[in-house]
């Protein structure tokens, strides 16, 4: 097909700010995780699919299913919508207390 660019599942992107490598990175509407380290304004390569252990909030219990959201201010994850940005769903339990969950980039929630 004339048209296709590519999958889109790992994007390449100037960087926003000062990335490592593991960061979630937030561009406009477009969520994903640093395949590695970049300066901001360079090249980031960003991988918008699959599934990832990330920090959460250590006091929050949460269930595999639940809808998870990125919260800016503190880099966790947490369960609480207002004010964060929507992240994926957990696909592991993770207990009160415990400092990661596995989560799923994207899928509605």
């Amino acid at each position: 097909m004339k048209n296709y660019v590519q999958a889109g599942k790992n994007l390449t992107l100037p960087a926003p700010a000062n990335v490592l490598s593991g960061d979630v990175v937030i561009i406009g509407s477009i969520l994903g995780i640093a395949a590695g380290t970049a300066a901001s304004g360079s090249d980031l390569d960003l991988v918008t699919e699959g599934v990832f252990k990330l920090p959460k909030v250590s006091a929050l219990a949460i269930a595999i299913g639940d809808a998870v959201y990125w919260d800016s201010t503190n880099k966790l994850v947490t369960k609480t919508a207002s004010g964060n940005t929507k992240l994926g769903v957990a696909v592991s339990v993770a207990a009160n207390p415990s400092g990661t969950v596995n989560v799923k980039l994207g899928l509605p929630v």
